[in-house]
């Protein structure tokens, strides 16, 4: 696989940030979490509304049937 200068970084800054929470999973999302909350930063979730591009449908609901 090629070097990428970039995914390195990641990579190493995300190897570096387990470390700091003892590769805890539950005490990184909670971190992440509580620095989301206070950022002072507007966050917008589409987890409850993802509409397809397509049909216009709300991800989740049934397409409406064709009527014969």
């Amino acid at each position: 696989m090629r070097n990428d200068p970039i995914m390195e970084e990641v990579w190493k800054n995300r190897e570096e940030f387990a470390a700091r929470f003892n590769f805890d999973l539950d005490a990184m999302v909670k971190s992440l979490q509580e620095s989301e909350r206070t950022s002072g930063r507007r966050v917008v979730s589409f987890a409850s509304q993802t509409y397809h591009s397509s049909s216009g449908q709300v991800a989740g609901q049934p397409l409406p049937v064709a009527q014969k």
